[in-house]
């Protein structure tokens, strides 16, 4: 398929390959939404199931049975079973095409849902490029267009420093270079435990969202490394990567002293 973005799942139990102008959406728990912001073509809607060796192939056979409107199909290497349905909503018609298909022990309900008489091929490309990983197999690392997951950590771990700023220093907080010095004296203020590593990974991810701010050609990206899925900097100049954790919480957890101002400064070097 043509070239686009990666989405490895939370847990790491599947991949697929999505369009490169598409996002990922909230959505309800347990699934997952993406479609383009720009120029809306569909909504895609993928969930996965855990069960037995031969689940995937149990739950197309399933959907057939129960489903008296869906047919079996083949997409890309895949069976898949296939039905849709029209719907109403505001004086517009549309379709929301149904996928169940699966991979050995991981089942998939996927939709795509369009203006009536809209087109599939996006989600069936989608779906094509389904892969599952296995739990006892170690991948290569490897990083990602930016989760949901991970934006929501970056935004709880920015607030989470911003709250302590302001609660225990009783200083405005604005996510800029002249943080750092009170986000310092949080550190040596002694209140956040040697072992507390989330404390310490939320000062590295504040530090990193303050230099994002300052500095032009950085995004945020999701690492997938074994059991880290952590949200880390990428320089779009270069390809450099700036991990969060290294930046402090590493560091604690060796016994070094970490000056905040100077990591800062090295991360301009």
């Amino acid at each position: 398929m043509e070239q686009g973005k990666k989405f490895i799942s939370p847990g790491a139990w599947f991949s697929m390959v999505y369009p490169a102008d598409w996002n990922e959406f909230e959505d309800g728990e347990g699934s997952f939404l993406f479609y383009n912001p720009n120029e809306w073509t569909g909504n895609f809607r993928i969930s996965a199931y855990k069960g037995s060796a031969t689940y995937g192939k149990e739950a197309v056979e399933q959907e057939l049975k129960e489903n008296t409107s869906a047919a079996l199909v083949k997409v890309g290497r895949l069976d898949c079973a296939y039905s849709k349905e029209m719907f109403e909503e505001e004086g517009v018609y549309y379709t929301s095409h149904l996928w169940v298909t699966g991979i050995d022990d991981v089942a998939f309900e996927c939709s795509f849902t369009v203006c009536k008489g809209g087109a599939a091929a996006e989600a069936e490309n989608i779906i094509a490029s389904l892969e599952t990983r296995l739990a006892n197999r170690k991948y290569p690392a490897e990083i990602i267009p930016v989760r949901l997951s991970e934006i929501y950590r970056i935004n709880e771990a920015y607030e989470w420093v911003s709250t302590t700023v302001k609660e225990q220093l009783k200083k405005d907080f604005q996510g800029q270079e002249e943080d750092i010095a009170n986000m310092q004296q949080i550190m040596d203020s002694g209140s956040i435990g040697a072992k507390k590593k989330e404390a310490w990974l939320a000062l590295g991810i504040t530090l990193c969202v303050i230099l994002a701010n300052e500095v032009d050609g950085l995004e945020w990206r999701t690492l997938i490394d074994g059991n880290r899925e952590d949200p880390v900097l990428l320089n779009l100049a270069d390809d450099t990567v700036i991990d969060p954790m290294k930046l402090v919480w590493s560091k604690v957890k060796a016994g070094e002293t970490c000056n905040l101002a100077d990591v800062y400064k090295n991360l301009f070097s």
